[in-house]
């Protein structure tokens, strides 16, 4: 799950003007995008090492975030 390809890619997708089934047509277009942009937003927060985010959280909680 490390491969940059699909980091890369999550993004290509979410900045695609066009989707891959048309919100016009109704519910299944929207339900889609519903579906589709939190999963690649899961996709992307399970591809951040655990050493980052560490690295990362400490000076937040000193900063009392």
């Amino acid at each position: 799950m490390n491969d940059p390809d699909i980091g890369s890619g999550s993004i290509g997708y979410l900045l695609f003007p066009f989707d891959l089934i048309a919100d016009f047509i109704p519910l299944i277009g929207h339900l889609y995008d519903m579906i589709i942009v939190p999963a690649l937003i899961f996709v992307a927060l399970k591809m951040i090492p655990r050493e980052a985010i560490e690295e990362c959280r400490m000076p937040a909680e000193k900063e009392g975030g």
